[in-house]
């Protein structure tokens, strides 16, 4: 199966670099220049993920972020040449999945795309046991949807991650350490605060369902099932 990316970057060589990189793995890559012309290739395109400068001309960065979080959870992987750590925050709060400070590594790029597009995949695949329920949330797997008490929850990539990893460890204490391996792997850049930021967002969609993730001080999360 051929994925298509979309990058979105206004500085022409940065572009056509990664464009070159994701070309020869074989991935079919849209351009845009500018916020606006990536939300008209976005609407009339299939994209499987989506690499978006913050600092682009017309529609910036976050707000391109935030449009598309209204009407689909295609991973995001932001990019910035700011090195601040409100501005990671801010992205994962908009629905970012990772975040890349630049100077980047291509290849350390393309990996971290791969490993959000396999993570999809190897979750849209068959399980013997194609669903977890609790406490009125069903996920399922094949799908990637999730439903809380019968209405849709619209997750992003990571908080399905998140949420997913918690329920098929009910009941036991997962430091923040292990979420983030667990979602990014030894290449992410960042502090706990990223979890966090995750958490409080799964936790606004989850509604009165959010009291089953708990927050165990000096230690991490767990998912406990609602007496």
């Amino acid at each position: 199966m051929t994925h298509t990316i979309l990058i979105v970057e206004d500085e022409q060589i940065l572009r056509e670099v990664m464009k070159d990189y994701f070309l020869k793995e074989g991935y079919t890559v849209l351009e845009a220049d500018n916020g606006q012309d990536a939300m008209t290739i976005f609407q009339e395109n299939e994209v499987d993920l989506i690499i978006l400068d913050i600092m682009l001309p017309e529609l910036d960065g976050w707000s391109v972020c935030r449009r598309i979080r209204k009407v689909s959870q295609v991973p995001i992987i932001m990019l910035t040449a700011r090195v601040d750590e409100d501005d990671t925050l801010l992205g994962f709060e908009l629905g970012a999945d990772d975040y890349v400070t630049k100077p980047y590594v291509p290849p350390i790029l393309l990996a971290r795309a791969k490993r959000l597009l396999e993570s999809r995949q190897w979750k849209a695949q068959v399980h013997d046991h194609d669903s977890l329920s609790s406490s009125g949330i069903h996920v399922n797997l094949p799908s990637r949807t999730v439903t809380v008490d019968g209405n849709p929850c619209n997750l992003t990539h990571t908080e399905y991650e998140i949420l997913t990893y918690l329920m098929n460890h009910s009941g036991i204490i997962l430091t923040r350490e292990q979420l983030i391996m667990k979602i990014w792997g030894y290449d992410f850049v960042g502090d706990d605060r990223t979890i966090n930021s995750h958490i409080r967002n799964l936790r606004n969609k989850l509604g009165d369902q959010s009291k089953c993730i708990v927050t165990v001080v000096r230690s991490g999360y767990k998912f406990e099932e609602l007496r």
